[in-house]
């Protein structure tokens, strides 16, 4: 049995909408999502509908901050639990 092993975010193309699950959760991205263009959000989920319409460096941003939180170290939160953080604290 493998223990503490996932992925960083997983990507599911679906039909309503692409489905972004953030292990860490949604609410530590507040700012990048407030960039991101049009989206919508579940407590470790992040809905977007249209490809063409956001700014994907923004995507790629929260992605690439996502997995380097959860390979800094153990990651003890569960994704509702998830908030901004300072690298400090």
């Amino acid at each position: 049995m493998l223990r503490g092993r996932c992925s960083g975010c997983r990507i599911r193309p679906r039909k309503a909408a692409t489905s972004i699950y953030l292990s860490d959760g949604i609410g530590r991205y507040d700012e990048q999502l407030k960039q991101l263009g049009p989206h919508t959000t579940g407590v470790g989920c992040l809905y977007i509908k249209d490809l063409d319409k956001i700014d994907l460096s923004v995507l790629e941003g929260i992605v690439t901050e996502s997995y380097r939180t959860l390979t800094a170290g153990t990651y003890g939160l569960r994704a509702r639990e998830g908030a901004a953080t300072s690298p400090e604290e």
